[in-house]
């Protein structure tokens, strides 16, 4: 499936739409442009799979990966995503040693992209209201170097909840002697996983709820995330 059309689901702009100035007027078109770049890399992951989950086939690689909802958990009955359009979480995994140019090229890391989407199998598998059988998957192999880019645009663009709503899915156990640290949002509506019930329990899931319908209810707060906001989310979420 691509995205070529000039709308997408819940009023967002499609991958491939074209795209104004200040002005109004329509922008030159530089395909070298890095945001044209890893929006095309974007496009590309849209047409991969959906693919079921757990995947059912190990292969080498870094890269992007989209998880999209199909089930009917009462909160997110207006985010879920029969057509494998709108993601409900999006995320990277590089190369182990990337950040130290240990490795120039995807495949010739170890199996990170697969890792990591077999870890949130785990996550959603411990949750105790979630079923794997309600979620697909797309993902994308990346050369190293446009796995962080295009990770940024894929939150920009789509906005899932998972992402800048209720945070704390792609969390790790923080390990032995660490969990002094408050609940994430994706936890209190989601218990299940072992290590997060270690935490403080600060947040509830009637809160997650209220919150992911404030979220849903303003299209004025999501248009304010800034790219800011994203960098601190992958702050956040780095291992």
């Amino acid at each position: 499936m691509t995205l070529l059309s000039s709308s997408a689901p819940n009023g967002r702009h499609a991958v491939g739409a074209e795209t104004a100035d200040d002005n109004g007027e329509l922008s030159e078109y530089n395909p070298l442009d890095y945001r044209n770049l890893t929006r095309n890399i974007v496009q590309e992951l849209m047409t991969r799979g959906p693919y079921t989950l757990p995947l059912q086939d190990r292969f080498p690689g870094a890269g992007v990966y989209a998880l999209f909802y199909l089930g009917d958990f009462p909160p997110y009955r207006d985010i879920r995503s029969p057509d494998v359009s709108q993601p409900i979480y999006v995320g990277k995994a590089v190369p182990e040693g990337a950040r130290k140019g240990q490795r120039s090229g995807a495949r010739a890391a170890g199996r990170e992209l697969h890792t990591r989407i077999g870890q949130h199998v785990g996550s959603i598998r411990d949750a105790e209201n979630l079923r794997i059988e309600d979620f697909l998957c797309r993902f994308l192999v990346v050369t190293p170097l446009w796995i962080i880019m295009a990770e940024r645009f894929l939150i920009e663009h789509y906005r899932p909840i998972w992402n800048v709503c209720l945070e704390g899915f792609g969390l790790h156990n923080p390990g032995s002697g660490r969990h002094q640290g408050e609940i994430a949002w994706w936890d209190a509506l989601h218990p299940g996983r072992p290590w997060a019930a270690r935490l403080r329990q600060t947040r509830t899931a009637t809160q997650a709820e209220h919150r992911l319908a404030r979220f849903l209810g303003s299209q004025e707060v999501a248009e304010q995330m800034t790219l800011w906001d994203i960098q601190a989310l992958d702050e956040l979420s780095k291992t």
